[in-house]
């Protein structure tokens, strides 16, 4: 009796962790507007930060150059400890004047907790930016459009 007791608490226990690993996202349409400034394309990081302005995941990446990467300098230092698979999560460089629409996903837990998307940006023989533009993950800051300071000249997030 007392084994079936265990295994039965041994396989709601292994559910729970499952469902738990199994975070509930939503995905957003990104709308990028660069100014418009002379020279090559952008690179740039989409990555989401804690409310120390530490990197917690890499959201996007817009150049898909990987010979470039390290001119996201910071984004790169997170990047080369914690190596992952961001085939799935590129796309082209965006040069000054244009525009891109993109869409990432966000976990619905960092919602009003602290986290924000940082837009990193580094174009060739130009100056790079760490934090080009900071959105709050708020409610608020999610749905507003937020001015960006370099290269980037705003961003507009929208639930899909």
């Amino acid at each position: 009796m007392k084994s079936i007791l265990k295994i039965s608490l041994s396989i709601a226990f292994l559910f729970l962790l499952s469902f738990q690993a199994t975070a509930q996202t939503s995905k957003y349409k990104c709308m990028l507007q660069m100014s418009n400034y002379m020279g090559e394309g952008a690179y740039i990081v989409v990555s989401l930060v804690n409310a120390k302005g530490e990197y917690v995941k890499t959201l996007y990446v817009m150049g898909d150059d990987k010979k470039w990467y390290k001119t996201l300098k910071e984004w790169h230092k997170f990047y080369s400890k914690k190596p992952e698979n961001i085939s799935a999560k590129t796309g082209a460089s965006v040069t000054g004047g244009d525009r891109s629409i993109t869409t990432i996903e966000i976990e619905d837990a960092k919602i009003n907790k602290g986290f924000k998307l940082r837009f990193e940006t580094s174009v060739e023989d130009h100056k790079y930016y760490t934090s080009d533009l900071e959105i709050p993950l708020t409610t608020e800051g999610i749905a507003a459009k937020t001015e960006g300071k370099n290269y980037i000249r705003y961003v507009r997030l929208n639930k899909i």
